[in-house]
């Protein structure tokens, strides 16, 4: 026996095959390969092994004892092999498997519940987790592989991950229609000094882009009120606790018709919000299909 040798697949099929029908003719067709084909397998086979697999008769192939013993085996790699084989199959065609985001519960609440349920319709066998985080710990959570992607604004977006824009968003200033500025058709940074403000806590998604912008623009803001969560920032501003700074797009979700919105101008300030996956990693099927059923979702309501 050659103690470097180790059989190939096609080898152990054409051995199990042969040792169930006992024609190399017989297992030349089931394999769809040729009579000598098989022989050569086998051969190759039982030169590697150092054994004797068939004694030829007029008739047949009668397997010998060592044959004999090596068919569990055989079959058993087999089964494993076509296991595998059909596990990748259907993860390719998104038979099974598993997606896994990271995203903000602000963000998740106003961007994925129509993508959720158009995927899960299409996909029923694909298992879908969501990661519902804080911002603080978005990026670490992808960098750490704790999920497969993210959907969201990281800070710093640094050189462990890449970034994917889904969608650019710009502040607004959200209010009651009795608010001085809902009267103004374009609101600019200048015109909120002096006016009580509602935003994300310091360390939370927008709030660094509000600060670092209201300096460049000269502005001191009045932040009255800090949330984490800016579906809190719209009910203080229903309450009349004062006007939220918050993305266009999460205010215009809501849907909330006795509140005034008004994008922010001088300076215009965007944000983008995008797939974060780590540098080197790849997506699986699964994930870059659940990616495309989002980005159809946000280019239906775009329209």
């Amino acid at each position: 026996m050659n103690p470097n040798f180790t059989p190939t697949i096609r080898q152990l099929r054409a051995f199990v095959e042969v040792h169930r029908l006992r024609k190399l003719s017989a297992a030349a067709d089931k394999l769809f390969v040729t009579q000598s084909a098989v022989s050569m397998l086998l051969r190759q086979l039982e030169e590697g092994l150092g054994a004797r697999l068939f004694d030829r008769t007029t008739r047949s192939l009668q397997p010998t004892p060592a044959a004999t013993e090596m068919l569990p085996m055989a079959e058993r790699i087999l089964r494993d092999v076509d296991a595998l084989s059909a596990g990748f199959r259907d993860l390719a065609q998104l038979e099974r498997g598993r997606v896994s985001v990271a995203i903000t519960p602000t963000l998740a609440s106003f961007l994925l519940p129509e993508a959720i349920q158009r995927f899960m319709h299409a996909h029923p066998q694909v298992k879908l987790q969501v990661d519902d985080c804080a911002p603080d710990q978005f990026v670490s959570r992808i960098i750490g592989e704790h999920v497969d992607f993210g959907i969201g604004t990281p800070e710093r977006p640094g050189a462990e991950i890449d970034t994917q824009t889904l969608l650019r968003d710009h502040l607004a200033l959200v209010c009651l229609p009795s608010h001085p500025l809902a009267r103004v058709r374009s609101v600019r940074w200048a015109d909120l000094q002096g006016h009580s403000l509602v935003t994300v806590r310091p360390g939370y998604g927008i709030r660094s882009l509000i600060e670092k912008t209201a300096v460049q623009a000269g502005v001191s803001l009045d932040v009255s009120n800090e949330v984490s969560f800016l579906s809190t920032a719209l009910w203080m501003t229903t309450s009349g606790m004062g006007a939220a700074v918050m993305p266009a797009a999460f205010a215009h979700a809501e849907n909330a018709p006795e509140l005034v919105i008004r994008p922010i101008s001088a300076p215009r300030v965007s944000r983008d919000v995008s797939v974060v996956t780590k540098r080197g990693r790849s997506l699986s099927a699964a994930s870059l299909s659940f990616i495309e059923t989002l980005r159809g979702t946000l280019g239906g309501r775009k329209r």
